[in-house]
């Protein structure tokens, strides 16, 4: 506890509110970067659970800063780390989610209705993970390929049967695609648009892959979402990118692409699901306009609407430092729920660890008897919340809160109570 106490004081004291000058150069537009909207601090790989032999090797780290471009507005991290040490191999399986893979089968069957897919077309996901969307269209049919980059996860993939290719995408992978298997006539990228830095190279890719009557379906969590809720820890260094549509109108444009239809999905604190096409091939609707026209009112191109982010995400890391440190004085026992990428953002840059958090709970037991990255909090299985009931439980994976608390009824039932860090503290 008087670790917790003394790092709020330091923080309190020290780490104050900043605008610091940077050097970057927009990946979109190409425009120089010049100032920060949040620093994060220097942060290990989100992804990267260690095994308990791993704790006397160098465990990697980098500065996690984010930044928006005052010419196309994208918002974006200052500092990338090459794909290869993110995706070689990977922990994070689609599968163990219920309400993702809900999510899946409803998209892949809306997707089959509304295009009026069958066995003549060809239906290509981008980073596919384990197969949980592909596998409806392959229980459909439908002829499909996944590129998952992770070969741990790709090998899942193929032992269910949905045919994946363990590459990363890229134009050039595209152009090869297109030549051996022709073209296709849905591309489906759902959270991976954010991941990849050569943004141009990505939208060019899908240009060449995409037949000329297709269309690509993209979804990735929203930038308005991210800051009006205070969602910062969506902020990991896979996450190069937060966008918003202002920012990929002429992202898609310079690539001749164009999005025609825009939804907004809960999933994740917030989603868009865009669906693109070749400059011209359709009609684009009204939901577009709408939502420009939207962000353009918010001010969503214009600094004043990214100045307070940073004011408001310490602030709630204040709330949440000062409960923890008010149950841990009056005796109360606190575990974690989610061994996330988001928790790991969460728990580095509030400097939580053992002195505080007792362990990770996580359905996924390929996370399980690891430990989290830079707080080396031991991640046990999600049985054992109810089995060991620690009097708090802070909610990592709050994106998934609806899932996890009822699966977690019985623990509730006990006198357990879960702490919500976003986008404000409160217990449930």
């Amino acid at each position: 506890m008087e670790g917790l106490l003394s790092g709020l004081a330091r923080w309190k004291t020290v780490i104050q509110p900043r605008k610091r000058m940077i050097a970057l150069v927009c990946r979109s537009c190409g425009t120089p970067v010049s100032h920060e909207v949040l620093d994060l601090g220097v942060q290990p790989l989100a992804n990267n659970l260690l095994q308990p032999g791993d704790l006397e090797k160098l465990e990697p780290r980098f500065p996690l800063r984010v930044a928006v471009c005052h010419q196309c507005w994208l918002l974006q991290i200052t500092d990338t780390v090459p794909p290869v040490s993110l995706f070689s191999e990977y922990l994070y399986f689609s599968s163990f989610s219920d309400s993702l893979l809900q999510h899946a089968k409803n998209a892949a069957e809306s997707h089959i209705r509304e295009f009026r897919l069958g066995p003549s077309h060809l239906v290509v996901e981008i980073a596919s993970n384990d197969g949980y969307l592909l596998k409806n269209f392959v229980a459909a049919g439908i002829p499909c390929l996944g590129i998952e980059p992770a070969e741990n996860i790709a090998a899942v993939a193929v032992q269910k049967g949905v045919p994946t290719l363990s590459e990363f995408f890229n134009g050039a992978l595209a152009e090869k695609l297109s030549a051996t298997r022709g073209k296709a006539d849905l591309i489906l990228a759902n959270n991976v648009f954010a991941h990849v830095p050569d943004t141009n190279d990505f939208i060019e890719g899908i240009r060449r892959l995409m037949a000329p009557g297709g269309r690509a379906i993209l979804e990735f969590p929203y930038a308005c979402d991210l800051i009006e809720h205070l969602e910062f820890d969506t902020i990991y260094h896979e996450h190069v990118f937060y966008f918003s549509l202002s920012a990929l109108v002429p992202l898609f444009r310079r690539n001749g692409l164009e999005a025609i239809q825009v939804e907004r999905l809960p999933i994740h604190g917030g989603s868009l699901r865009l669906t693109v096409v070749h400059t011209g091939a359709a009609e684009v609707s009204r939901s577009v306009v709408d939502l420009l026209a939207e962000e353009k009112s918010k001010g969503v191109t214009t600094p004043a609407y990214y100045e307070d982010f940073g004011t408001n995400v310490r602030r709630i890391r204040n709330e949440l430092l000062t409960l923890l440190a008010s149950l841990k004085a009056g005796g109360k026992s606190i575990a974690a729920y989610g061994a996330s990428a988001k928790g790991s953002t969460l728990l580095n840059f509030y400097g939580l660890g053992g002195e505080t958090i007792d362990f990770v709970a996580d359905r996924s037991t390929a996370k399980q008897g690891r430990l989290t990255p830079g707080t080396h909090l031991p991640i046990l299985a999600a049985e054992e919340l109810e089995r060991r009931r620690p009097d708090f439980a802070l909610l990592l994976t709050w994106n998934f809160a609806s899932e996890i608390l009822a699966q977690q009824a019985p623990y509730r039932e006990a006198g357990g109570r879960f702490i919500l860090p976003v986008p404000e503290v409160s217990l449930v």
